[in-house]
């Protein structure tokens, strides 16, 4: 009784939480696949796999790949249009197949082109016409060597300049005679083609020597009593006449003004020497430009006679000429007053740098470094190279005469600084440390004692230029990063405080003495490539960028 009451309690329990199971009714598997006869059943224990897989996911035994293909048959295989040979597989690269296939269509074309191919209207059918094929050139045949013991007359010795028998030419005239022919009388050019036509861009006009021309922006280039820009202005509170670095300087403030005109970046500022009221502008987009510092404030004067960015420029002692280097190939001498072009030099180089000698009796003689790692020497008056100095491994960048003008200094790519002796081409001293960049900006101090070397190691370092040629290794100025620019720097009269720009746009001020770096200040949007400090101010610097810009800065 009692398990017959547990049996109860157990499935009324059961009943009430679970609910009862139903077993659902199991479907035998259905094949729709035809029956396919004389199909082995030993095929159907491997799984099928795709006709495009390179490889086998399972063992099958050699019975079963022996067996034969099943299906049925393609009912195209005994169609064919055409014999196409038989075909084999052959390996090749990539580049053989397209030489091959190159010349295989050049033969089709050139074949093409010696057909005519005739079209019949009523059937609309084209088809190459057999009597109208060309026929292939006939290559020409050369007349007779001659025999070689005789040297005038019929059977004259001729070579392999004897010419050809269809040639009207008198004997002993060939190749080389119609050549020289040809060199020596041009074809002349008809003055209706457009090739004699001058292009309307001007970029592709080609200023020439002796096409050189420069533009005066304003009214009257002599004032009322027949003086030009050259004749320094009267300013108040500053001597334009006395010496520089007289009065103390300070670090400059604010921007007093923005001078605008070039179309790219400026490379180069050049304060004229001892006033120092006018300046020069060198410009990637192959002008060079005169400004006013004092009065007015802007261009003066515009030279027209580079094709090509202008990389450096440099003025003559008293700055009544100055010269200017450009990517073309060409340095050129110019007039500071009448914007007239003196003369035009080059080497086939282009020209990284140029300089005057700055000893009074030599100002018809320049110095320029180019890119072939050699020093010219050119003589205006002559305007011949007079000495070559060729021992730079790399382009020159610098040049800076020392030692009362009886040597210079020349920076490299190759990483070393070498002096020279004026007009002798040996090397009196070499520099060349493991440690050591390239420098492309050098300066030289005011007293003529120190050289301060813009190193692509972001510092500037100090070289004593008076009796032995040494680095100063307790003077370094770092801070700013000038790595793959040439960022010049420059001195304050007074030789109290290093200035120099950087990459990004702004200008750093040292103090010489403690190389402290004192301020730091943004100056423009893109690298500042230059810098000058005005010689009779005691604040005031121009400096030029990249950005198209040069400021004056007080």
């Amino acid at each position: 009784m009692s398990s017959l009451l547990a049996q109860y309690n157990t499935d009324s329990e059961q009943s009430e939480h679970e609910a009862p199971s139903i077993k659902k009714p199991r479907l035998e598997g259905l094949n729709s696949a035809p029956d396919v006869p004389g199909v082995q059943s030993q095929v159907a224990l491997y799984d099928l796999h795709a006709s495009t897989s390179t490889a086998l996911v399972h063992n099958v035994p050699y019975t079963a790949l022996a067996q034969p293909v099943v299906g049925p048959a393609n009912p195209f295989t005994h169609v064919q249009a055409a014999d196409v040979g038989k075909a084999e597989e052959y390996a090749v690269d990539d580049h053989q197949f397209r030489t091959q296939m190159r010349m295989f269509h050049a033969a089709q074309v050139r074949q093409a082109q010696r057909q005519v191919v005739q079209h019949d209207i009523a059937s609309g059918v084209a088809y190459i016409d057999p009597s109208t094929v060309a026929a292939p050139a006939i290559k020409r045949k050369r007349k007779a060597l001659g025999d070689a013991a005789v040297l005038d007359g019929e059977n004259a010795y001729r070579g392999p300049w004897g010419g050809f028998d269809d040639d009207d030419d008198e004997p002993g005239r060939g190749i080389d005679a119609a050549a020289d022919d040809d060199l020596d009388a041009p074809d002349e050019i008809d003055p209706t083609s457009s090739a004699s036509v001058p292009s309307s861009n001007p970029k592709s006009r080609l200023i020439t020597p002796g096409a050189e021309t420069s533009i005066f922006h304003g009214k009257n280039e002599r004032n009322y009593i027949g003086r030009t820009y050259m004749a320094a202005p009267t300013v108040d509170g500053v001597d334009l006449f006395g010496e520089p670095g007289e009065q103390e300087c300070f670090l400059p403030k604010r921007c007093l003004f923005t001078y605008r005109g070039h179309t790219k970046g400026v490379n180069a500022i050049r304060v004229l020497p001892k006033t120092g009221h006018l300046f020069l502008s060198a410009s990637m987009d192959g002008k060079v430009k005169l400004w006013d510092v004092y009065n007015d404030r802007r261009v003066l004067r515009t030279f027209l006679g580079h094709n090509k960015g202008v990389r450096d420029i440099a003025f003559n002692n008293d700055g009544t000429q100055f010269l200017s280097a450009s990517y073309d190939r060409y340095l050129k001498l110019w007039d500071t007053e009448t914007g007239k072009c003196l003369g035009a030099f080059t080497t086939g180089k282009v020209p990284q740098c140029v300089t005057f000698n700055p000893d009074p009796d030599k100002q018809h003689i320049f110095l320029t470094g180019q890119q072939d790692k050699k020093i010219y020497q050119f003589d205006v008056r002559s305007g011949e190279i007079v000495q070559e100095y060729d021992q730079h491994l790399g382009p020159v960048n610098t040049i800076t005469f020392v030692d009362d003008n009886r040597r210079f200094v020349t920076t490299s790519d190759d990483k070393s600084l070498r002096a020279w002796e004026f007009d002798i081409p040996v090397v009196i001293k070499y520099i060349a440390e493991p440690h050591m960049h390239s420098m492309p900006a050098v300066s030289l101090s005011p007293n003529k004692k120190w050289l301060a070397c813009q190193s692509l190691d972001n510092q500037i370092m100090l070289y004593a230029v008076t009796d032995k040629f040494r680095l100063n290794r307790k003077k370094s100025f770092r801070g700013h990063l000038v790595a793959g620019y040439a960022c010049e720097l420059g001195f304050s009269p007074d030789s109290r405080f290093l200035m120099s720009g950087d990459s990004t746009g702004s200008m750093f001020y040292w103090d010489f003495k403690t190389c402290k770096l004192l301020k730091k200040h943004k100056a423009h949007d893109q690298v500042v490539m230059g810098c000058e400090w005005l010689p009779h101010e005691t604040s005031k610097v121009l400096t030029c960028s990249w950005d198209g810009t040069i400021k004056l800065w007080d």
